[in-house]
């Protein structure tokens, strides 16, 4: 009830935050991490006396790629299903979660500061230590993909439900590519039952784990455990649903 209520007073709200210096901050720190790992791990390259490991770097950043959209989904997957306001440190982000399933089209009017900011913050951190303890480019350039897919996951998410016709070509032409996430391919998960098309970087992920029925498994699991059910396993109520009188 309470995560209802916290849903619906940021729903009801029209004049969504406005980027700080905190934020703008966090977004610094994050962009400065990735780009730090991805120009060490380059540096290191043209630097060695052995041959450099251009094929062992290419598999690191398509492997860092892929596993971005993994973990993102079930991130999102979790963040959907478990918790709530009250809960340690994700509260805010469940609910806002909630929001956007009521409100989904919000998300596009946001600066993209404020959508990455959370991920840029957390990127910063485990990045930074790793960026200046690590010298093998390997391992630098995986951290910097990765790193850099999922500090923008939001952004893409964002870009997802923005009409094609708003989107810079660029970014057009990498989601129609499927190189970001596709705003149709995202379409399903806005729809009933609501638990499918977790993956938000690329989306390549979701039709391996929604016909493997992966998230469902751990659904079971976890209720089996702890005895928590997700969220998607109730009938779908108004705050899973758009608001379409809202937009």
């Amino acid at each position: 009830m309470e995560l209802k209520h916290a849903t619906q007073n940021l729903n009801e709200d029209s004049n969504w935050p406005i980027t700080t210096f905190a934020h703008r901050a966090c977004f610094a720190a994050g962009c400065a991490a990735v780009l730090f790992s991805i120009a060490k791990s380059l540096l290191l390259m043209n630097a060695a006396v052995a041959p450099q490991p251009w094929l062992e770097s290419t598999i690191a950043a398509m492997a860092a790629y892929l596993a971005a959209d993994l973990g993102t989904g079930i991130y999102h997957w979790a963040i959907d299903n478990y918790g709530s306001a009250q809960t340690p440190i994700f509260g805010p982000q469940i609910v806002g979660f909630q929001g956007h399933h009521h409100r989904p089209s919000e998300i596009t009017k946001m600066h993209v500061v404020y959508n990455v900011y959370i991920t840029a913050a957390a990127v910063a951190a485990v990045a930074i230590p790793i960026n200046l303890l690590c010298s093998d480019p390997v391992l630098l350039l995986f951290v910097g993909v990765f790193a850099g897919c999922v500090m923008f996951s939001q952004q893409f998410h964002a870009w997802a439900h923005t009409p094609k016709g708003r989107l810079p070509p660029l970014v057009a032409a990498i989601q129609d590519a499927g190189i970001i996430l596709r705003r149709a391919d995202h379409a399903a998960h806005h729809r009933a039952p609501f638990n499918t098309n977790y993956c938000i970087v690329s989306g390549v992920w979701n039709r391996v784990l929604d016909w493997s029925k992966f998230f469902v498994a751990l659904e079971v699991v976890v209720a089996a455990a702890l005895g928590h059910q997700p969220r998607s396993w109730s009938n779908p109520t108004s705050d899973w649903t758009e608001n379409s009188a809202m937009n």
